[in-house]
């Protein structure tokens, strides 16, 4: 279990990269949104898609790389 944030940030494919708490690139306090405290990203990014239903998320390469679409 690992909490999951996404940045707030959309890269330049509209989507917000995915992190886990212990993620090298893991954006700074001001750039971040909590999702919460998740089994795998799979879950955290259904969770993140019910409560910002407007936003499209994509995992990090480095943290949560199944979830990642490119």
């Amino acid at each position: 279990m690992n909490f999951y944030y996404f940045n707030d940030n959309a890269d330049e494919h509209g989507y917000h990269e995915v992190h886990t708490d212990d993620c090298t690139f893991l954006p700074s306090l001001s750039n971040r949104t909590l999702i919460g405290y998740y089994s795998d990203c799979k879950a955290a990014i259904i969770a993140a898609r019910l409560a910002h239903p407007g936003k499209k998320f994509d995992g990090c390469y480095f943290c949560c790389r199944e979830c990642h679409r490119g």
